[in-house]
């Protein structure tokens, strides 16, 4: 049960760190990520917030795999 709960924090991780990138760059191309001035929508940033979160936890959850690998 180990191997399977690492294995599943190693995919979690790798989903995360390709998946919302490739997301963040649409969102950033996006129309409503700025303003007539150029700065920064809430659009923008809350997405941003989500990308910081989501690399957080993928990071997180590859120690978190092998904490229970070497441990195991």
């Amino acid at each position: 049960m180990t191997v399977f709960a690492a294995i599943v924090l190693f995919l979690n991780a790798v989903f995360n760190i390709f998946a919302w990138p490739r997301f963040f760059a649409r969102v950033r191309n996006d129309q409503r990520a700025r303003d007539a001035a150029g700065r920064a929508t809430p659009f923008l940033v809350v997405h941003a917030v989500l990308l910081g979160i989501a690399l957080l936890l993928a990071a997180l959850s590859a120690v978190a795999g092998v904490l229970l690998l070497v441990a195991g």
